[in-house]
């Protein structure tokens, strides 16, 4: 269900319009961890295990596309222990029009929902062809807002050091990771396929005020060596560092990219990302580094074109300004 409303007001179930033809979709994720139940050393069928995941779903009335469950065995099964796991997998329950679209309470029973879902799948049993197998299932912290804010508490009150306080004030997170969007849904048209600063930026004004801004390839989510994976081509995803003007701004922003996909008109694909906040002080450090940098580096002659690697991580400053006006280069 779209909607016209802000990011401030928006309902869990509401899809949220951006620029460049992007769209926020909700979603409801689920990680999945396969174990065995029996003595058997017979092989996984992933696809008897989605069709019974499936058709055990459908019991509940929720539905959902094969597309939307992955399951990937581990390497080696027989050689694992017997209390390892054999798979593990995600579910994408994209379908959620059965839900109350009145904003009275919406969010308390969409909350209420989903502990319910996972109250019903967490420890069944399946039984593929005479194996069993035990199931079990969380929500993911990157899809769980509260989980996130109750982290970054516990990291400022106990963290220790000066990682929670800065110049004698509680420090807050202001800081998003973005990780598994496509490069070019934020390059420039007809001009590269590589992301663009200034697209993103554009983009994710949408979701509150940026006071900085970072956006690189990244080629690592997903990966693990002792998964069955697939060939990843690089350069085709990024990985995109917001940070906003205040912890308010932040706080409003990540609620909204909790539990949605990133979605492009007139394209089928659904962009199923991964969202945290910035545990790294990616910014801070980089300044700091910058600093130390420019104390212990030699004067450079002029003309040089050297560039520090921590300086992409300086302000970003828009080729334009609020009045859509090109910033003039001389004053007149």
């Amino acid at each position: 269900m779209s909607s016209n409303r802000s990011s401030d007001s928006l309902l869990p179930t509401e899809t949220l319009e951006l620029d460049s033809g992007l769209s926020l979709v909700p979603r409801f994720k689920l990680n999945l961890t396969v174990h065995r139940s029996d003595a058997s050393v017979k092989p996984l069928d992933e696809w008897q295990l989605k069709r019974s995941l499936i058709d055990f779903l459908k019991t509940s009335s929720v539905i959902v596309p094969e597309e939307d469950l992955h399951i990937r065995k581990f390497k080696d099964i027989t050689k694992r222990k017997r209390e390892d796991p054999v798979a593990r997998g995600k579910l994408f329950i994209r379908q959620l029009g059965f839900l109350p679209s009145s904003s009275e309470d919406q969010e308390k029973k969409f909350n209420e929902w989903q502990k319910t879902v996972v109250a019903k799948m967490n420890g069944i049993e399946l039984s593929l062809v005479g194996v069993k197998f035990k199931l079990s299932v969380e929500i993911p912290q990157s899809d769980d807002f509260e989980a996130m804010r109750k982290e970054w508490e516990e990291n400022s009150a106990f963290g220790g050091g000066d990682r929670g306080h800065f110049r004698g004030r509680k420090r807050e997170p202001d800081t998003i990771v973005l990780r598994g969007v496509p490069s070019r849904w934020f390059a420039e048209t007809r001009v590269s396929s590589k992301p663009s600063m200034l697209v993103t930026h554009t983009i994710f004004s949408a979701i509150g005020k940026i006071r900085n801004l970072d956006v690189a390839e990244d080629d690592g989510l997903g990966k693990d060596p002792e998964e069955d994976d697939e060939d990843i081509v690089p350069g085709l995803q990024c990985k995109i560092v917001v940070r906003f003007d205040n912890h308010t701004e932040f706080c409003k922003a990540l609620k909204v990219l909790c539990g949605r996909s990133l979605q492009k008109q007139g394209s089928r694909l659904k962009a199923d990302y991964e969202v945290s906040w910035d545990k790294d002080d990616i910014f801070r450090n980089a300044r700091s580094q910058t600093e130390e940098n420019s104390r212990s580096m030699p004067k450079m002659p002029a003309g040089s074109n050297y560039r520090s690697e921590a300086a992409r991580y300086q302000p970003y400053v828009p080729r334009y300004s609020e009045n859509n006006t090109r910033s003039k280069r001389f004053k007149e």
